[in-house]
């Protein structure tokens, strides 16, 4: 038999071409079920890259910074150690000239007692000064009183020798007229030469009496000039103790005030002394890990204000930050949800289908920066999402991060359409943005 020629039952059951096609029948199947496809719905997204950070400033990592400069005497930690609040990381000893008196606060504190000291007396001997014044005043008030007193009485002196005077020039003159009529009835013989005698008598008695009461008047006007005098020196002689007075009183009370100008510097020098010394200490802020020493050794100089080690926090409410383009910013707002994937975290991600990806973690926006970086790009805050699963325990600050903020659901139709085109995500505000309520 010819081995090219074969039976015709066996033509039939290799090619078949009695039998109909079932090719058409697959095709608008698979046509059909593409046209399904296309009406499915997907979620629009915006994805970006990013890194695991936190939202709160004192749980990110931060710099361990001398605030005194020093020479390092001792290390109490190395780096990766783990250390709790108040611990010490390391201590230093003083290098100021002005600081190397181990017995300097000891010192100022007593300088500074001597001067509270000597306060308290200038403000005693101001005190003092104050009731000698105030004794003088008094004393000055009594003399001049006493003086006036006196006037007082010399001028009734005065109007008294005024009256003697008067009476005896009253006197003079009756005892004159008297030896004149004695004289005419002498010379007439109506009386005898005794009787003239007596009248003569009588009239210089009368003159004697006159000139002892002008004397007397003008003794007691002298004294009046005196004590009028008098009156004067008391209160020049007490306005000049009292001036000494009080500038002694306004001396005591500038030292005083001296005093405590100086008591209040002393103060604030030995309260930054006791500052100081507790600086010498560096301790942690919070509890965390030790990481990153710039400083080595033992003896090695630090500067005021240099970093020595940074601390990465123990307690950290973690975020992403993730960074958009300025042609999505209007498609991001605060509460809308995104899905995260982390740098070694096994994740099956279908972007528009989160709810089939595996791996995944949800997240909030919770801020969204006015300011653009310096690659042209805005900064998102996404914090963790409290009603889905709780990001991975091992997540560390810096770690890589990838997101998609979820959009509204459109047919993927639509969503090829749309990439064909070139154009963006359709504008969109979710119902639970917090800044719509």
């Amino acid at each position: 038999m010819n081995p090219f020629q074969m039976s015709s039952a066996v033509q039939e059951h290799i090619y078949r071409y009695d039998q109909k096609s079932r090719v058409r029948y697959w095709f608008w199947g698979i046509l059909f079920v593409l046209l399904l496809f296309l009406f499915l719905p997907w979620t629009q997204n915006i994805r970006s890259k990013g890194r695991v950070t936190t939202l709160r400033p004192e749980q990110r990592p931060q710099q361990i910074n001398t605030i005194i400069g020093g020479r390092i005497v001792s290390w109490n930690v190395k780096e990766g150690d783990r250390v709790k609040k108040g611990d010490t990381i390391l201590k230093l000893t003083e290098v100021k000239e002005s600081y190397l008196d181990p017995q300097l606060v000891q010192r100022t504190g007593e300088q500074l007692d001597a001067k509270q000291r000597s306060v308290v007396l200038y403000r005693s001997k101001a005190d003092r000064a104050g009731s000698q014044l105030d004794a003088l005043q008094q004393e000055q008030q009594f003399k001049l009183e006493q003086n006036r007193n006196k006037l007082d009485q010399q001028r009734r002196k005065i109007e008294a020798a005024q009256q003697d005077l008067q009476a005896a020039q009253n006197e003079v003159a009756v005892n004159e007229r008297q030896l004149s009529a004695g004289q005419d009835l002498f010379q007439s013989g109506a009386i005898s030469l005794v009787d003239l005698e007596r009248r003569k008598v009588n009239f210089q008695n009368a003159l004697a009496k006159k000139v002892s009461a002008e004397n007397k008047l003008a003794n007691e006007r002298q004294e009046q000039t005196i004590l009028e005098i008098e009156q004067n020196s008391i209160r020049q002689s007490y306005a000049e103790k009292i001036a000494k007075t009080q500038g002694e009183q306004l001396q005591a009370l500038s030292e005083a005030a001296g005093g405590e100008a100086e008591t209040a510097k002393l103060q604030n020098l030995y309260a930054s002394y006791s500052i100081r010394n507790d600086m010498y200490f560096i301790l942690a802020p919070q509890d965390g890990q030790v990481i990153n020493a710039r400083k080595a050794g033992i003896g090695e100089i630090v500067k005021e204000g240099e970093r020595i080690l940074d601390i990465v926090p123990d307690q950290m409410q973690k975020a992403v930050e993730l960074f958009i383009s300025p042609v999505d910013l209007p498609l991001v707002n605060l509460g809308q949800s995104v899905r995260f994937w982390f740098d070694g975290f096994p994740a099956i991600v279908f972007s528009g289908w989160p709810q089939a990806s595996y791996g995944t973690f949800g997240g909030i926006i919770a801020a969204v920066e006015r300011n653009v970086n310096e690659d042209g790009k805005f900064r998102i805050l996404v914090a963790e999402d409290p009603n889905d699963k709780p990001w991975p325990v091992q997540l560390r600050m810096g770690a890589g991060a990838q997101g998609m903020a979820l959009l509204q659901d459109v047919p993927i139709w639509y969503e090829l359409w749309r990439n064909i085109n070139g154009f963006p995500p359709d504008y969109y505000v979710p119902q639970s943005n917090p800044s719509k309520k």
